[in-house]
């Protein structure tokens, strides 16, 4: 990596700008070639400070059309003030189907300088390293064309670079506390760095620049993605191979299997959601304080009461600290990009309970059985939301799954009651009873996806809800524990010495 790097020789200045406008002009006719494909792109620069990376994407983005790309400046957010997920601005940045996204410094950046400052451990630093991989394959199996630069000058050439900016008032605003830190902790940053690069390239290949000489780096960045673009649109769009990890799974009930004959009388109803509501409004505060994170995700059977369950949950929350989250189909801008990128823009800052009534398992549910995406796409989503949840785990966010169960004949009774009741007639819907006649077909895709998923650190509960009150209240205590042992958890990692 940069350690062996190997400084291009000197060429000809004449040759070289030939070979960029040449290279533009290619880059320009293939934008719209990305467009027709729905090829997103994202190009990722990374770099030494002063060593031009904003000039670099200046010249990329010279002559392509300012419509179809876009300028992504993640802001470096120190650890301490940090209220989303590490990969949270990068996730969320991701380009539509067609697009470009350049991205002036990212999850390499952050993640070294984090690790150099001691903001995060080692065991953290690892853990987001594992993320990284994570995120850039998840890209690269979905369709996503990657590409990772990374613009190199030595020490001395820094040196010269930053005085020469601080010698003018009309630039020295460019160069900040840390640039001249990295400066300082050259050796250091240059070892963090390399180990970063040799660490993360596995999905996505790292190339190195050489950023002393100018129009020889733009002339390689701009041969780099035209063509990295020309494999993409001779292959068309890639798709992953499905591949599974060994999460530690927990070991679940088919549905056919689960008793769904609990009841709860309805004075012992009354009095037992009182006493939940009130520890779990209690627990809120304590969450807030301790800035805990809480994921709490629900699917189900149609009419199972999944909207009644989340209303009993939400009500003695403070609503300036939740949100509930209904997932409907997928708006147009959301079919453009990755799966998960919706959920992701939807995730909780730390110390907020969001709610998702609907979430990102539709994937290998109704879009597995109606053909919304290939079997790879589903097969491989399994292994991708563990993924996404442990990093969601990780982050220090609590993570439950409720699977809202009733049987057939529930489910017909609480359609036909739908049906005949004037006020509830919204609740049902054509869609509704077509999916009734798949119900065998749902039930294998969400056996399969509780037996999958349901991990550890992220678990699946089945919750009997053929009586809605007790499932109601099954649900509650299982929240409440969660909370309880998060926030005993927090309070003995707060008196650690």
């Amino acid at each position: 990596m940069l350690k062996d790097f190997e400084k291009n020789q000197p060429e000809d200045k004449k040759a070289v700008d030939q070979e960029i406008k040449k290279l533009r002009a290619e880059l320009l006719a293939r934008q719209q070639k990305l467009r027709e494909k729905k090829i997103p792109v994202l190009v990722l620069i990374e770099g030494w400070a002063a060593a031009g990376k904003g000039s670099l994407i200046k010249e990329l983005i010279s002559e392509i059309d300012p419509r179809f790309y876009s300028v992504v400046s993640p802001a470096y957010i120190p650890e301490s003030e940090s209220r989303y997920p590490f990969l949270y601005p990068y996730a969320t940045a991701i380009p539509e189907n067609g697009k470009i996204v350049f991205m002036d410094s990212g999850w390499m950046e952050s993640l070294v300088r984090k690790s150099l400052t001691h903001e995060i451990t080692a065991n953290e630093y690892t853990r987001r390293v594992r993320a990284v991989n994570e995120f850039e394959r998840q890209l690269r199996d979905g369709g996503y064309l990657v590409l990772k630069l990374f613009l190199h000058i030595d020490r001395k050439e820094q040196l010269e670079r930053l005085e020469n900016l601080c010698s003018s008032g009309d630039t020295e605003w460019r160069v900040t506390e840390a640039d001249l830190w990295q400066h300082r902790e050259y050796k250091n940053h240059l070892k963090a760095y390399d180990a970063f690069m040799e660490a993360t390239s596995d999905a996505v290949k790292w190339h190195i620049l050489d950023g002393k000489r100018r129009r020889t780096a733009i002339r390689d960045a701009l041969k780099l993605l035209v063509d990295r673009i020309d494999k993409a649109l001779e292959k068309d769009r890639y798709c992953g191979e499905p591949f599974e990890e060994k999460f530690p799974l927990i070991d679940m009930p088919l549905l056919k299997d689960v008793d769904l004959s609990p009841t709860i009388p309805d004075e012992e109803y009354d009095k037992e959601l009182k006493k939940l509501q009130k520890h779990l409004s209690e627990l809120h505060n304590v969450i807030y304080r301790k800035k805990i994170p809480v994921i709490l995700c629900y699917e189900g059977w149609d009419a199972a009461g999944k909207g009644g369950n989340i209303r009993r949950v939400a009500y003695p929350l403070d609503p300036r600290g939740f949100d509930v989250r209904p997932i409907a189909s997928p708006e147009p801008h959301e079919l453009n990009r990755q799966y998960l990128w919706r959920f992701w823009t939807r995730l909780p800052r730390t110390g907020h309970i969001c709610i998702f009534d609907r979430t990102w398992y539709g994937r290998v549910m109704v879009e597995r059985l109606e053909g919304f995406c290939s079997e790879k796409d589903w097969k491989r989503a399994y292994n991708e939301i563990n993924e996404f949840e442990r990093q969601l785990t990780d982050w220090g966010a609590i993570v439950l799954k409720f699977w809202i169960h009733i049987d057939q004949d529930t489910q017909l009774a609480r359609f036909t009651d739908r049906q005949n009741t004037p006020e509830k007639q919204w609740k049902i819907t054509d869609e509704d009873w077509r999916n009734r006649e798949k119900w065998p077909q749902y039930e294998v895709a969400v056996d399969e996806m509780i037996q999958k998923t349901s991990t550890e650190n992220a678990p699946w509960f089945i919750i009997e809800s053929n009586d809605k009150k007790y499932a109601r209240i099954r649900t509650l205590k299982i929240i409440i524990k969660a909370l309880e042992e998060a926030c005993e958890k927090k309070f003995r990692e707060d008196a650690e010495p």
